[in-house]
């Protein structure tokens, strides 16, 4: 029995990216034995299918022919090819469906992994839409044709077989079956180019909406205090007609194409059809062959589908083969194939060559940007995510693009300026892998969510007054901005890194909280190497280090209250002053 492999697989494999097609050959090499199979049971199915016509022929020959003993014959061969292609076509069934799911399963979990090795890299990257189109509906795109690639050489093969038996028998017939099959599947090729176009249009289009309706779900609270929920619902609908457009039109291509794979092989059937009754009308033929030519010749109309579906699922699976191959691409270029190990990160300076910046070992480190991408780009570099054409950060003098990424962000841990928190209880939340240092509470008080849990807990009336089993809605859509601030900060100090990059951790609290919160954390992170990317004088006034950073470069280093003492351009960032006296600082 043909034994189907567990899913997901344990390793997907590493894909050709080189060109859509080359990713699609790929997938068909990783699944060579389902391919073969399906091949196998597909010719057995479709051999059955064309020789049945023969013994229903001779059967009625055997009538004709008032010859008993050949019409029992005829009657077992029939029987006995009935149950060939029942089994056969149960087979067939079973492992090409199989080969769909597999494929399209590797494909997502090459997704999968590519999100995983991007981690917050990927939104830079690559829209959401197309992510999201490519983990839904190319997947089926691609497995469809994939799939199909098997029954594709099986129809072949049987066509063959069949054109050659008819050659012999009749030589004229069988030159029609012969050249007729690849001249009616090559009439549908002029309506793949104009189909594949507007094909690619259509998704194209299709995940630009997907990607306003994610960008305007995500700053629904937004929108709803500013008035312009009118606003991006009409951007959405105009965006919708545009997908239903071109959805329109690339529907009567592919009506074109359904026509011609019903129609073509019709009329050659009726062709071939009326050419055998002539034959048996001048007496050439007999009854049972014109049967059995008939009923070849009809066999041929499933061969000539399959190929226009083939035709089909490559114009649809190439089309969804470019877009998986430019999601898996996306930051491809910037890491080494070898690998290195990491040293010892608590005991490791974090240097990134791009901007000369050095966080020393066990030490909290200060960053101040005017420009918040630059800072944004900093963090990012700090995290292992170096652009195309960046040199690498280093730990220890070890680059990061020459080490695994799992290892990178076991030993790195960058908490964005803008943290996503996930639906689920608070105690899911804070339920991350951590170093068990630090205490659920210990973070949380750090992080001074007091006020927090005092929310969750009057949203959650179910949660008992506990506040760990308080429910946090999808993004803390619930929660204000602060809080939400809050919370995602006491996330990354449980999972205590051994480096933590902090990229304006408190931009949405008040002053008072976030003097509290910058002795919380200095405490808590303690002999721990932490770098905050801030402008604010109260967690600056609490950093070991404070660098200055302009056009990408540090330009300053020392203490916040050194460099607010004597370098002008400090000043001016930090007090949001052009000449400011030395030791002023502005309390927010």
């Amino acid at each position: 029995m043909d034994q189907l492999e567990t899913l997901p697989l344990a390793d997907p494999g590493r894909p050709d990216l080189s060109s859509p097609t080359g990713f699609l050959r790929w997938l068909r090499r990783e699944q060579r034995a389902g391919q073969h199979l399906a091949t196998l049971w597909g010719v057995a199915e479709m051999s059955c299918l064309a020789a049945l016509p023969v013994a229903l022929g001779r059967g009625i020959q055997a009538v004709v022919d008032h010859d008993r003993g050949a019409l029992w014959h005829a009657a077992l061969l029939a029987l006995a090819l009935s149950a060939g292609q029942s089994g056969a076509t149960v087979l067939l069934h079973r492992r090409a469906v199989w080969n769909w799911i597999r494929a399209a399963s590797t494909v997502r979990q090459l997704v999968a992994r590519q999100a995983s090795h991007l981690g917050a890299g990927l939104s830079r990257r690559i829209a959401t839409g197309e992510v999201v189109a490519v983990s839904s509906g190319d997947v089926e795109k691609i497995g469809w044709y994939v799939e199909l690639t098997a029954r594709v050489r099986a129809a072949v093969l049987v066509w063959l077989g069949v054109s050659g038996v008819v050659l012999l028998r009749r030589p004229l017939l069988g030159l029609i079956v012969l050249l007729g099959v690849p001249v009616l599947s090559a009439a549908v090729l002029p309506l793949l180019g104009p189909y594949e176009r507007r094909y690619t249009a259509q998704r194209a289009l299709g995940g630009k909406a997907t990607a306003l309706a994610a960008d305007t779900v995500a700053g629904l609270r937004v929108l709803r205090g500013i008035g312009g929920e009118e606003l991006f619902l009409r951007r959405y609908r105009e965006a919708s007609q545009r997908v239903r457009a071109a959805a329109v039109r690339t529907a009567r291509i592919n009506a074109l194409i359904r026509a011609q794979e019903l129609l073509l092989p019709g009329l050659f059937v009726v062709g071939v059809t009326w050419y055998g009754a002539e034959l048996a009308a001048r007496g050439r033929i007999g009854v049972g062959e014109l049967v059995a030519v008939y009923g070849a010749t009809a066999f041929l109309a499933a061969p000539l589908r399959i190929l226009g579906e083939a035709a089909h699922a490559w114009s649809v699976a190439r089309v969804s083969a470019e877009r998986a191959v430019r999601v898996l691409s996306a930051g491809a270029a910037g890491r080494r194939e070898t690998t290195a190990v990491l040293p010892a990160a608590d005991r490791s300076d974090l240097h990134d060559p791009a901007s000369g910046l050095t966080a020393r070992a066990g030490r909290l480190t200060a960053v101040v940007c005017g420009d918040p991408d630059v800072a944004g780009e900093l963090a990012a570099r700090l995290g292992g995510e170096a652009g195309d054409g960046t040199p690498s950060a280093r730990l220890g003098g070890v680059p990061f693009d020459a080490v695994a990424a799992g290892e990178v962000r076991a030993a790195v841990m960058v908490h964005d300026k803008e943290p996503v928190l996930l639906s689920g209880t608070l105690a899911d939340l804070l339920d991350v892998p951590s170093s068990g240092r630090v205490a659920v509470a210990d973070a949380l008080a750090a992080a001074r969510a007091e006020d927090v849990l005092d929310a969750l807990v009057d949203g959650s009336p179910e949660c008992g007054g506990e506040p760990m089993r308080a429910r946090i809605t999808e993004r803390g859509r619930s929660l204000s901005g602060g809080q939400r601030q809050r919370l995602a900060l006491a996330r990354s100090l449980v999972a205590d890194p051994p480096v933590l990059v902090l990229d304006e951790p408190t931009s949405a609290v008040d002053a008072h909280t976030e003097a509290r919160i910058a002795a919380g954390l200095r405490k808590l992170r303690e002999e721990r190497t932490t770098v905050v990317l801030a402008t604010s004088p109260l967690l600056l006034d609490q950093a070991d280090a404070v660098h200055l950073l302009q056009d990408g470069r540090v330009v300053a280093t020392g203490t916040h209250r050194t460099l607010l003492a004597g370098e002008p351009r400090y000043r001016a960032v930090v007090t949001r002053e052009d000449d400011a006296p030395p030791g002023a600082e502005e309390e927010r």
